[in-house]
């Protein structure tokens, strides 16, 4: 295998995930310098989640359009310039548009790079491909939160956005040098309508229930884009079943296991979105750490998942992907119901011991999903199987801070005080309860499903009992 491509193309995951974590640590210092609440900072990272949601569809298009290498490169240009406009952001305006930028950005690195993936790599290598993919991903996670932090406390917030620079410059060069030039496929006209029918759907919900408890805003702000968004959705799921090429076409989902891995990503996701969004707060409101002392316990979590990566194809091989998925779902369920018995008192190497564990867990759930989804996609699905499967994570993650923080609202409101350690008690515990759900779409999963990508040699086609 040649492990070049997957490794460039991890430059942009790596950036991606840093930043994330790094705004997630940083978040409250940011907020009192622009003088707003860390909760209503929010939309920051709403903002972020929302490009995605609106330019991810068409990621797929313009790859096979225009050339994946090409559409590669620019994306991450983009990414670069929307982080130095971050780091000169004086105000929470500013601030929320040049992270917009960062998401158009963002929306074309990661679903391009996958199919960049997917069409140079044998079915048969996919799992070892995937992880290579992600170790250098799940670096910005170890990474991000202590540097982050470190900047933070003993520099400005400003400076954290301009390592992305560099990262880029370098990401940019190898991709020039290294990556395949990928054929075009001559694909058919750009369905606009499908675009602004998907765009305004899937943005309006992310920001609808984003926002809705944001204390900026009033509510009925909220309800209204996310009844937009619902709407704009159902007229865009009747357009697709009369177009001839949709910008997302839900016949995908015909494939049984591209279905169960999706509906079971998009769920565990949905709490793997909120955790960094609420552990950070949690140890600097509820512990009153500094962003350093915060990051410096949650790098823990990329610890063991960078683990993972090093034994996923062997630990797949020797059992199949249904068995881990359900295992690695339970246990990472229970790991981030751990967090709402963490209080300033628990030592914390324990809290770092569970924070590993998680990072192990949900690496594995991860690792395994992402595989399983494209084990019978043939190649000409590939560019929407990539599109659809990049707009249900960012859609998901982006649901995970929008669920936490309301959580965190109505909790905090119905104690009638200030957000306290309690209220994050209450949020880890729900979001724990609901990425418990995440493993009901695997529980009757064929066993042998994914065996031409894991290698796994048990009995062939037996039915889930």
């Amino acid at each position: 295998m040649n492990r070049i491509i997957p490794l460039i193309l991890a430059v942009a995951l790596f950036m991606e995930q840093m930043d994330s974590t790094v705004i997630a640590t940083s978040l409250p210092a940011i907020a009192a310098d622009l003088n707003v609440g860390p909760i209503t900072l929010k939309l920051a990272l709403t903002s972020y989640m929302v490009a995605l949601a609106i330019f991810i569809p068409i990621s797929g298009w313009m790859a096979d359009k225009f050339g994946a290498k090409k559409i590669f490169r620019i994306a991450i240009a983009i990414f670069v310039i929307g982080s130095i406009c971050c780091a000169v952001s004086s105000s929470v305006v500013e601030f929320v548009v040049s992270r917009f930028l960062q998401g158009m950005g963002g929306a074309m690195m990661t679903p391009v790079g996958r199919l960049v993936l997917l069409r140079t790599t044998k079915r048969t290598e996919l799992v070892s491909a995937m992880a290579l993919l992600t170790i250098p991903g799940l670096v910005g996670p170890l990474t991000g939160p202590p540097i982050g932090g470190f900047i933070t406390t003993y520099f400005s917030w400003h400076w954290i956005f301009l390592i992305n620079v560099p990262i880029g410059v370098i990401g940019i060069w190898l991709a020039t040098i290294f990556l395949p030039e990928i054929e075009t496929t001559n694909p058919p006209p750009m369905d606009t309508k499908g675009f602004i029918l998907s765009g305004v759907a899937a943005s309006g919900v992310v920001f609808g229930v984003s926002v809705v408890s944001l204390p900026a805003l009033p509510p009925i702000v909220g309800i209204a884009a996310t009844i937009v968004g619902f709407i704009c959705g159902f007229w865009y799921w009747h357009h697709a079943k009369r177009h001839p090429a949709p910008i997302l076409d839900f016949k995908i989902f015909r494939n049984a296991t591209f279905r169960a891995a999706s509906v079971s990503g998009t769920i565990f996701r949905i709490s793997t979105g909120a955790i960094p969004f609420l552990m950070p707060l949690m140890l600097q409101i509820g512990f009153g750490l500094n962003p350093f002392q915060s990051g410096m316990i949650t790098f823990a979590g990329a610890i063991g998942a960078i683990t993972t990566k090093f034994m996923a194809r062997r630990v797949f091989a020797a059992t199949g992907f249904r068995s881990i998925l359900i295992g690695a779902g339970i246990v990472g369920a229970f790991t981030t119901a751990a967090n709402a018995l963490f209080t300033p008192d628990t030592p914390y190497p324990l809290i770092m011991i569970c924070l590993v564990t998680a990072g192990f867990a949900r690496s594995f759930f991860f690792t395994g999903a992402n595989a399983l989804g494209y084990s019978d996609i043939e190649d000409s699905q590939a560019s929407q199987a990539t599109s659809m499967a990049s707009v249900l994570q960012q859609i998901s993650l982006a649901l995970g801070v929008a669920f936490a923080a309301t959580i965190l609202e109505v909790s905090s409101y119905m104690s009638g005080a200030h957000l306290q350690l309690s209220d994050f008690h209450t949020a880890f515990t729900v979001v724990a309860a609901v990425s418990l759900i995440a493993i009901l779409p695997l529980i009757a999963m064929d066993r042998s499903a994914g065996a031409a990508v894991s290698g796994h040699r048990g009995k062939a086609s037996q039915p889930a009992e």
